[in-house]
C-alpha cells in the first residue's frame, strides 16, 4: 500500500489539495485509492459550509494521476496534466461531507495512448456508490501552451 507521502511526492498536486490518503490496489487497467479528508472542517473545497458531491470529480482525478505515476515509474517527476471532459456523472448523494466511513476511490482505464486516457471512475462510501462517471485526460498539458 502506497500512502499520503508517496502520493504528493508523485502527482502534482501539494499540501492541503492533495486529497488521497492511500493507494489499495492498482495494475495497468485501473486504480483504488482511499481517502478520509472528505470529513475535514478545513478542506480546500468546502463551500458555504459543506463538501458538495461535484468534488468527488477532482478525488477521481487525482486517482488517475496516481495512476499516470505509478505507469511512469518512480523516476519519473510528475507529468502535468488536465481533465478535458467528464461525461455521463451520475451524482447519487449532495454533498460528501456527511459521509462517515472512507471513500473508496477507483477508476478504470479504457482507452488511451501517451497523450489521451478515457477513465471510468466511480466513488463508493459507507456501503454504496456516491458518484460515478468518465473522464478524458489530457497528458501533455505542456504542448498545449
Amino acid at each position: 500500500m502506497l500512502d499520503r507521502a508517496w502520493i504528493a511526492a508523485h502527482i502534482p498536486h501539494q499540501g492541503d489539495i492533495c486529497l488521497l490518503d492511500a493507494v489499495r490496489e492498482w495494475s495497468p487497467a485501473r486504480i483504488r485509492c482511499a481517502s478520509a479528508s472528505h470529513r475535514r472542517a478545513d478542506h480546500p473545497l468546502r463551500a458555504d459550509g459543506r463538501l458538495g458531491a461535484a468534488c468527488g470529480i477532482e478525488y477521481a482525478a487525482q486517482a488517475m494521476a496516481v495512476h499516470g505515476a505509478l505507469m511512469a515509474g518512480d523516476d519519473a517527476p510528475p507529468r502535468q496534466g488536465f481533465l478535458a471532459s467528464v461525461r455521463g456523472v451520475e451524482f447519487k448523494v449532495d454533498q460528501l461531507d456527511d459521509i462517515a466511513g472512507e471513500l473508496d476511490i477507483e477508476a478504470e482505464r479504457l482507452s488511451g495512448d501517451d497523450h489521451n486516457i478515457l477513465y471510468r471512475f466511480e466513488l463508493r462510501g459507507d456501503g454504496r456508490v456516491l458518484l460515478a462517471g468518465r473522464a478524458a485526460v489530457i497528458l501533455n498539458a505542456e504542448a498545449l501552451k
